[in-house]
């Protein structure tokens, strides 16, 4: 597993994490995706979400729209407390 730290502030974490190939189970055909998912930690609630699948996907969309458009980071904490919204998990450290 890879994992690249996207984002940090005082209030969330953005870790977009990708299955490596070499450790992808026997059953998936080389032809299919690798698959990814972004974890999205809020710090000042102690809880993160993981989004995989469609999630992800919608979710990568919307950060290449930031690259192309440089928001503030008054935009982006808005949207990461829309996606932490669905934050069920605590943050547990071990």
């Amino acid at each position: 597993m890879t994992m690249q730290m996207l984002y940090d502030s005082d209030a969330f974490v953005v870790v977009h994490m990708v299955a490596d190939e070499a450790h992808a189970p026997a059953n998936i055909a080389p032809s299919q995706p690798v698959r990814h998912g972004f974890e999205i930690v809020d710090k000042r609630h102690g809880k993160e979400v993981f989004l995989e699948g469609l999630w992800a996907d919608l979710f990568e969309e919307r950060l290449q729209r930031w690259r192309e458009k440089a928001p503030s980071q008054d935009e982006i904490e808005t949207t990461l407390e829309g996606y932490a919204q669905l934050a069920q998990t605590p943050v547990v450290l071990h």
